[in-house]
């Protein structure tokens, strides 16, 4: 099992918003959409702050915390 780094789905699901539809607004593959919602693979840091503006997020709540 992948290791949880990121919050993507969960920021997507709380949104109500479709893996399909982010893929499209990055325009990226929804293959590599979904890899990043299950974790098996990670976005590149500019990727991650695209998703962040266009779910209008601080970057910070598309990770996971390593401290609490």
């Amino acid at each position: 099992m992948a290791e949880r780094i990121n919050r993507v789905k969960e920021v997507l699901v709380i949104q109500g918003k479709s893996q399909v539809w982010l893929a499209e607004q990055l325009g990226k593959s929804t293959t590599s959409v979904a890899a990043i919602c299950n974790n098996k693979s990670q976005p590149h840091l500019k990727d991650l702050k695209k998703i962040a503006g266009i779910l209008d997020v601080d970057i910070r709540e598309l990770l996971v915390p390593t401290k609490e």
